[in-house]
């Protein structure tokens, strides 16, 4: 009897088996759509890869299997458009190895990310081919060696955060040439040699360099700069005069440098919320032309020098201590801390004669003050930092001109 309703019961044995493997090849051809290079590319990384104990992010890249479907792998039509290695939830374990050379194959690649982990080695100079990046970010890893100068060919460029990693040698000049670069994340690493200049035409928003081997001068920095972060380092010389010039900077960070001259008065006011220059050889009088506005500045450990001024008792948070600052406090300060409109006032550790307050005032619980180790007697008694010291008043021969 011939059989009617499915033309494969007809089928000999060996036809069946061709059908049966036809049918097969085509269902896995449609369920693997990505471009062969990009395929034999993922390969590669995920041999180069694995996961640390607790981490499972390579348990679903089963490659007898669509890899557009792999978590962290995202396409567009036959193509891998964004990578995001390891799980990216807060605390999850990351991944250790290194990342493959066969990365830079993935040539419509525009976002690339690693979770922090234990990956090591180097940056493959081979991300250079991927001419579509757009972002990349290594932060957190093990990554050592120079960053790669042919990373400037990526001329779509707009992020790029090789934060927390073993990187050394010098910042490639070329990097800042990239049209569209605007953040640039480089802090915790080995980074040594001068700042690059920038070119006139930089558009660059964020520049976060803090915690590294740099030094010398700071270069001319670029005006559309909205945060800018170089603490701990050894840049020296004085600020340089173009950081009045940066009218849409919102965040400044030069602590633990060496740089010296004075502050230049155009710096206060820039629109910052916090401005952080402690613990330099910055001297001279602190002179802001206005009223300050920024919610925390932080000058302490200078060398700065005058009385304090009163304008600067609209900042919040306040720390001038371990400086040489002679005088009076003005009588702002004191109306300021009994309003509570000042969190933080520092000013141990200088040469200041007084402050006009009542020895009866109350200063809110919510507020630090502190006076001590000054050319007088605290008139209010506040609890300062321990590293403040137990002494409350600087010897006599200390203030010549002092008379209690």
């Amino acid at each position: 009897m011939k059989s009617r309703g499915n033309p494969m019961a007809a089928a000999s044995p060996p036809l069946l088996l061709l059908l049966v493997a036809i049918f097969s090849l085509s269902a896995s051809m449609e369920a693997s759509i990505l471009h062969p290079l990009d395929f034999l590319s993922l390969q590669s990384i995920r041999k180069s890869l694995s996961d640390l104990p607790g981490s499972d992010f390579f348990s679903r890249w089963d490659f007898t299997s669509d890899p557009c479907s792999f978590p962290g792998v995202f396409c567009r039509d036959d193509r891998i458009v964004a990578l995001a290695l390891g799980d990216p939830r807060a605390g999850a374990m990351g991944l250790t190895g290194h990342l493959h050379p066969a990365i830079g194959r993935l040539s419509a690649l525009s976002e690339l990310s690693l979770v922090p982990g234990r990956v090591i080695g180097r940056i493959p100079d081979t991300l250079s081919f991927c001419s579509s990046l757009r972002f990349i970010a290594l932060s957190g890893n093990f990554l050592s060696g120079p960053i790669p100068s042919s990373l400037s060919s990526l001329r779509l460029l707009r992020t790029i955060d090789l934060s927390f990693n073993l990187l050394s040698g010098d910042i490639p000049p070329s990097i800042f040439s990239i049209p569209a670069l605007s953040n640039v994340v480089l802090c915790y690493n080995h980074l040594s040699g001068k700042i690059p200049s920038f070119p006139a035409s930089s558009e660059l928003l964020r520049l976060d360099l803090k915690h590294n081997n740099l030094s010398g001068e700071l270069p001319v920095l670029p005006r559309s700069l909205r945060y800018f972060a170089a603490s701990r380092n050894q840049i020296s010389g004085p600020i340089d005069a173009n950081l009045p010039a940066l009218t849409n900077l919102d965040y400044l960070d030069l602590s633990m440098n060496r740089l010296t001259g004075p502050i230049p008065s155009g710096v206060f006011s820039l629109p910052l919320s916090s401005l952080l220059l402690q613990r330099n050889e910055l001297a001279g009088p602190v002179a802001p032309a206005a009223d300050v506005k920024i919610a925390e500045v932080d000058l302490s450990y200078n060398r700065l020098s005058g009385p304090v001024s009163p304008l600067l008792s609209g900042v919040e948070r306040l720390y001038l201590n371990n400086n040489r600052f002679i005088g009076e406090v003005p009588a702002r300060f004191a109306e300021r801390l009994e309003r509570a409109g000042m969190e933080v006032l520092y000013l141990q550790h200088n040469f200041l004669t007084g402050m006009e307050i009542s020895p009866a005032a109350t200063i809110p619980v919510t507020t630090s003050l502190c006076l001590q180790y000054n050319c007088m007697v605290p008139p209010v008694n506040t609890q300062c930092p321990l590293k403040a010291g137990p002494v409350k008043t600087r010897p006599a021969w200390q203030c010549p001109d002092w008379r209690a």
